[in-house]
């Protein structure tokens, strides 16, 4: 199953858990789990009619999708969250997407001692619990059936973003830790553990922190000339969820147009 179209959606592939769902790459991707046959959790933090917006554009479409509120750097929301999804079905894909900047654009020095810790709690350590959580749910040691876990990071580890997001970018490269290590420890659990790592992509991320040209401003360094759309992004998470990726783990995939 190689996700998105017709012939190849399974009759029920179970329910995917797509944090930070309520737009952009998460939207994508909720709409490309549900396309694939996933009961789909539109995961959101604030954002209710984002989600909402995406679960009805799912539901139209003939898919399966619900919104449930969540906050992944709280482990009781976590816990909850699962909890909700289990009640729908099997739970046998987690994208771990939702992630913040802290909504601006500077040097590090500049960068509040609150926005560090925000942005650090959602970013890593929501995604260790979302893990956690994970394992203990898909783990064949504990009952369960196996699955995939893929975390989005992004290209911004190889350069840090200076200037810009030095914060976020390491962040992410905890995440691509967190997948590598994670991925050998659960192998023979059935579970596997791979990363998405978008480039410059045309999402609402960069005006949000005030500077909306970025992208295209960007895109003169980018060899194949231009930022990647949030389906482009979405395809290789499916990709990596379906069966033709069945004997990849512990990779991290750049979506980044050869950047």
């Amino acid at each position: 199953m190689t996700g998105g179209t017709t012939a190849d959606v399974r009759d029920d592939p179970g329910v995917a858990i797509v944090t930070g769902g309520s737009r952009g790459i998460g939207a994508a991707v909720a709409h490309a789990a549900a396309a694939a046959g996933y009961h789909v959790m539109v995961n959101y933090s604030a954002d209710a009619s984002g989600a909402e917006t995406v679960v009805s554009d799912i539901l139209a479409q003939g898919g399966k999708a619900r919104a449930v509120q969540a906050d992944i750097s709280q482990p009781a929301d976590v816990g909850r969250l699962f909890d909700d999804a289990a009640d729908w079905g099997h739970v046998t894909a987690v994208i771990n997407n939702a992630a913040i900047t802290g909504n601006l654009i500077g040097p590090l020095v500049e960068v509040p001692v609150e926005t560090v810790q925000r942005v650090v709690d959602v970013n890593v350590s929501g995604i260790i619990f979302m893990c956690q959580e994970a394992v203990r749910r898909l783990s064949t040691h504990n009952g369960g059936s196996g699955g995939s876990i893929i975390n989005i990071s992004s290209t911004a580890t190889k350069a840090g973003s200076p200037g810009t997001w030095v914060h976020y970018a390491a962040t992410k490269g905890a995440v691509d830790v967190l997948t590598v290590g994670l991925a050998a420890e659960v192998a023979k659990q059935d579970i596997r553990v791979n990363a998405v790592a978008p480039g410059s992509t045309n999402t609402g991320l960069h005006a949000a922190a005030g500077m909306p040209d970025r992208v295209e401003r960007l895109n003169p360094t980018i060899p194949m000339g231009r930022g990647a759309e949030p389906e482009e992004v979405a395809a290789a998470v499916m990709w990596l969820l379906s069966d033709a990726a069945s004997y990849i783990t512990g990779a991290v995939l750049p979506v980044s147009g050869g950047r």
